[in-house]
């Protein structure tokens, strides 16, 4: 049953607009991260650790408490069909990306794009060893290769409460954790014909479910020159399914996935740090239609007194790269990055985003 689930998930992703599971599992992602070619899980040390490696709550320095956690992201496919115009335009724009009939229209007006919109918000308190939130993530991407072809649309909006915690031993050489989220997903993936109305009947083409989605994690510090760290993210590391199906049914099952990462933070001086990270995501290849080569990833992150930040990366194909900010009550980060847009290629059609990270607390 196990492999006929994955054959049929590796055949539907032919035939409509996929999600980039495989190469970023995380159900929250970090701009800080992805430029960083979403290597990560052996330096990330925020409330981010919850979906990243929740055994890295216990490096967290001091309460963070953040009310305003925003990220936004579009891609070029996006800036291309609506970023014309008016900046006033513009605005109106970017709330069609989430209405398939007016994304329908923009497209149409320019094809040969695949936009995609990402906007999430995390508020959380974070302590070390523990983090207490709730996530609220919408995708909603589209594609028109040329006006005689499907007009292809998929959404995914995951909700739910947050919580991970972390212990230490043998004086922080060996961290474990675990994040527990109340996952609910409302999912849509539809194609319509060059001459089909663009119609989305909620009843019909949605699916929804619940889930307890379990990430199950350690680290591994060794006390000596450049702090070695070794990581192992284990992802609904309960084999979970949804439940309470609504609609059409329950969404595709998540499958449970291990990564595995290693990195090293040289000190270039007093006030300057260099942390490199090289990680390999789904290590058992249960996304099998995904190349090796997509799911191996490494990035580069200067650290000036832990203040100021640029990163570099190397991701899905593709690189990346950002500048940060950030003190105790305010965090802000710019991030340029991209994923593989074919099914199972590498490097062969490139989709490239912009994200913008705003955190405020305290």
């Amino acid at each position: 049953m196990k492999y006929l689930f994955l054959f049929l998930l590796s055949f539907n992703a032919f035939a409509i607009l996929p999600f980039e599971d495989a190469v970023s599992p995380e159900l929250v992602t970090s701009a800080r991260a992805l430029a960083m070619g979403n290597a990560y899980a052996s330096k990330v040390d925020d409330g981010w650790s919850a979906f990243y490696n929740p055994a890295g709550l216990g490096t967290v320095r001091g309460l963070q408490f953040h009310l305003s956690n925003i990220h936004m992201e579009v891609n070029d496919g996006f800036f291309n069909v609506a970023g014309k115009g008016p900046f006033t335009e513009a605005i109106q724009n970017y709330q069609d990306a989430f209405d398939p009939t007016a994304l329908r229209t923009l497209h149409a007006d320019n094809p040969g794009n695949i936009s995609h919109a990402r906007l999430q918000l995390f508020p959380n308190m974070t302590y070390r060893g523990i983090t207490l939130g709730y996530m609220y993530v919408q995708q909603n991407r589209a594609r028109l290769r040329s006006l005689t072809d499907d007009f292809e649309i998929a959404e995914r909006i995951d909700t739910g409460p947050v919580m991970a915690l972390s212990a230490s031993l043998f004086g922080g050489v060996l961290k474990f954790g675990v994040t527990g989220i109340l996952l609910t997903r409302k999912q849509l993936q539809k194609d319509f014909a060059s001459g089909d109305a663009v119609s989305v009947d909620t009843q019909a083409d949605y699916k929804k479910g619940t889930m307890t989605h379990l990430t199950a994690a350690t680290r591994i510090t060794l006390p000596i020159a450049w702090l070695p760290t070794f990581s192992l993210v284990s992802r609904n590391s309960s084999d979970a399914s949804f439940y309470d199906e609504e609609f059409s049914g329950a969404p595709d099952d998540i499958p449970q996935t291990n990564d595995f990462s290693f990195s090293v933070t040289p000190n270039l001086g007093r006030t300057f740090r260099m942390h490199m990270e090289v990680a390999r995501k789904d290590i058992g290849d249960q996304y099998d239609t995904v190349p090796t080569s997509r799911k191996t990833m490494g990035g580069i992150e200067f650290d000036y007194m832990r203040k100021m930040f640029f990163r570099l990366g190397f991701g899905d194909g593709w690189g990346s790269g950002g500048i940060g900010v950030r003190n105790k009550e305010f965090a802000f980060d710019l991030t340029t990055y991209a994923i593989e847009a074919s099914v199972d290629g590498y490097r062969e059609e490139e989709d490239r985003r912009t994200v913008l990270s705003i955190s405020g607390g305290i």
